[in-house]
């Protein structure tokens, strides 16, 4: 019997191992898990832990599956669902997106087919040219689905950047000053809005045997285009700037006009600093701080 003691304690492990993500969701998801793929097995936990979203990795009758589960204080994975039940079906038909499966609003929890890939941050295909070109081409085929013009969105914009300076944040008095004094001199002319992803960078790509795809969708909205460009602006476009033309290449045009885009650049860099102070995430919270400089010395 003691031979098996080191097998029975590693499964044990597992055990426990399981037991203990599982737990992360709520009893009413867990239930639902189970009703859904009972039996299913985690495999593994893909979760941020910035935020209040467990993501899993399961195995359900040799298939695998995604379960995304949210907390009491997420406002996210309804903007999750909308895109898969409104924008995602192009990307379905051509594999580019994992297919939604099951799904409960007031459970907040939703789970999808898993998609075969490693993300792009952070290995080769992350400054690869193919990757960007790719890209690009996939987020026309998302942003050509509708247009609506929208004559509130600057207003809404502009408040909300004002909003995020009300919070705590370690943006400087001076800067502070100016940045209040500048957005509240913003125009708010119409717009015309399209389904966005919302972080549109390498950190929500896969790549799979050289074929990019997309994945989280707690961001995706109706915004300007121009948009889902300002991640990628602020990041992998600013390190090489022929990953942009390689992006703007696969995309067909460039939605960006000078004052609109420096109006959504300062928003993004207000955003970046305020939120990332709030979580905590010091590295993210540099950036914001650099975009906020950089973003202010755009000509006008």
């Amino acid at each position: 019997m003691g031979e098996w003691c080191p097998y029975r304690k590693a499964l044990s492990r597992r055990f426990i191992r399981v037991q203990s993500e599982m737990e992360q969701l709520s009893p009413r998801q867990r239930e639902l898990v189970g009703a859904w793929l009972p039996g299913a097995e985690v495999v593994r936990n893909h979760s941020w832990g910035l935020v209040g979203t467990t993501v899993l990795e399961l195995v359900y009758a040799d298939q695998r599956y995604i379960a995304k589960a949210a907390d009491e204080n997420d406002h996210h994975l309804a903007r999750e669902l909308r895109a898969h039940r409104s924008w995602l079906e192009p990307w379905y038909e051509r594999g580019r997106a994992p297919r939604l499966v099951h799904a409960d609003d007031d459970a907040k929890l939703i789970v999808t087919r898993y998609l075969p890939g490693e993300l792009a941050e952070g290995r080769d295909d992350e400054w690869r040219a193919e990757t960007y070109r790719q890209a690009g081409e996939l987020l026309a085929q998302l942003h050509g689905q509708l247009a609506a013009q929208d004559d509130t969105f600057e207003a809404r914009e502009q408040a909300k950047a004002l909003a995020w300076l009300d919070k705590r944040h370690r943006i400087s008095p001076e800067t502070e000053s100016r940045l209040r004094a500048e957005v509240g001199s913003w125009p708010t002319p119409p717009v015309v809005l399209v389904p966005t992803h919302g972080d549109w960078q390498p950190r929500n790509w896969l790549v799979h045997e050289g074929v990019v795809s997309a994945i989280d969708f707690g961001r995706a909205d109706l915004r300007p285009a121009m948009t889902d460009f300002a991640r990628l602006a602020a990041q992998q476009f600013r390190a090489d700037p022929e990953l942009e033309s390689a992006f703007l290449q696969g995309y067909g045009s460039d939605p960006r006009t000078r004052e609109a885009w420096r109006r959504n650049r300062i928003r993004e860099a207000i955003g970046t600093a305020v939120w990332a102070r709030l979580v905590g995430d010091v590295a993210f919270e540099e950036q914001g701080h650099r975009m906020i400089s950089e973003a202010l010395d755009l000509a006008v």
